[in-house]
């Protein structure tokens, strides 16, 4: 029988060469933390896995957040996870945090960059899903940089993703015709069916994206929110109206290019049509996160909103819920659930 307490860890084996396989991660048996002075013992709960980081795990420095992960060392991601020993009196044991941690069954951690989850606002898991970083980014992104009005036409890509099918609810929350960009059958019919989006384009199978964003956006586009780029921007940019806002909030279609495509340079319509392109990171509205978390809990708790998480069991699964995201397999927010708290 293993002990329970048996710890592990998964880190970075070798820098992946295009798409990320199997081969780049490596899981690893390591001892037990002792825990010291003002930190605390966690056990990880929830993992959550996002496109961005692909980025991080290639060679050479990220010039925009300088996270890029060591070799032979953790990965690290957005994590719930509980105290189950504590040396610091202000985060007793039992109490749920969420943070940026190692891909780690158990860690020891100083408490200055966790932060308390409040398990009386939604469920503890919607600390990096719904009221986590996707929650945020997709609330940020839609209405300050898109500014959706009444009566407005928003296009969403990557919509049935963890941000995306965010961002397409708060923009039919605004009155919004909302078209939802995906890759599957079963996407468009959870987009339609559950969340209420007007017209789903499976891109998959459409030969012809411009004409097909043409015929779903008769008035043309107001909103872009983009999470994927490439070909599909091409076409949906084809469509843009006089004061159009295109929201760069991910590009998961270079992600895995060592070369990513030249596109169509389009600062000429840019200028004809007096639209904007504009892209972020969530921490750019720091200050707003407290609000948004209340509103975004507040639409959550009144059914005004919907959210789904695709849950993997097993913290040995970390890695292929990672390379999921880039084949396209989850509706929702993937993320891996390790534990129950205790």
């Amino acid at each position: 029988m293993k002990n329970k307490e048996e710890n592990k860890e998964i880190v970075l084996a070798k820098h992946p060469q295009g798409k990320p396989t199997q081969e780049n991660f490596q899981l690893k048996t390591i001892d037990m933390p002792k825990v010291k002075d003002d930190e605390v013992l966690l056990k990880s709960l929830y993992v959550s896995v996002d496109p961005g980081m692909r980025g991080f795990m290639d060679k050479g420095k990220d010039d925009a957040a300088g996270n890029k992960f060591e070799l032979h060392q953790p990965i690290t991601s957005r994590t719930v996870a509980q105290v189950i020993k504590s040396n610091n009196p202000e985060f007793p044991k039992g109490t749920i945090v969420h943070g940026r941690l190692a891909w780690q069954k158990y860690m020891r951690m100083s408490t200055k960059n966790l932060e308390k989850v409040d398990p009386d606002l939604a469920p503890i898991s919607t600390a990096v899903s719904l009221l986590g970083i996707p929650g945020l980014a997709a609330y940020f992104g839609m209405l300050n940089i898109g500014n959706p009005q009444n009566g407005e036409t928003v296009v969403v890509s990557g919509a049935a993703g963890g941000v995306g099918s965010i961002a397409a609810q708060i923009a039919k929350l605004q009155g919004c015709q909302v078209i939802g960009i995906a890759g599957s059958e079963e996407k468009i019919d959870y987009l339609k069916n559950d969340l209420g989006i007007d017209i789903g384009i499976n891109y998959k199978k459409t030969d012809n994206m411009q004409k097909a964003i043409k015929d779903a956006c008769s008035d043309g586009v107001d909103v872009f929110f983009d999470n994927v780029g490439g070909d599909i921007f091409d076409a949906v940019f084809a469509h843009a109206n006089r004061h159009s806002r295109f929201v760069i909030c991910g590009q998961i279609a270079d992600y895995n290019a060592s070369n990513p495509p030249q596109g169509p340079r389009p600062q000429h319509d840019l200028i004809k049509k007096s639209a904007r392109i504009e892209g972020f990171v969530v921490y750019d509205f720091k200050a707003e996160f407290d609000a948004a978390k209340k509103q975004l809990a507040e639409w959550l708790n009144s059914n005004q909103l919907r959210y789904k998480e695709n849950l993997i069991e097993g913290f040995e699964n970390i890695p292929s819920a990672f390379i999921g995201l880039f084949e396209g397999e989850n509706i929702g927010k993937q993320m891996i659930k390790v534990a129950e708290p205790d």
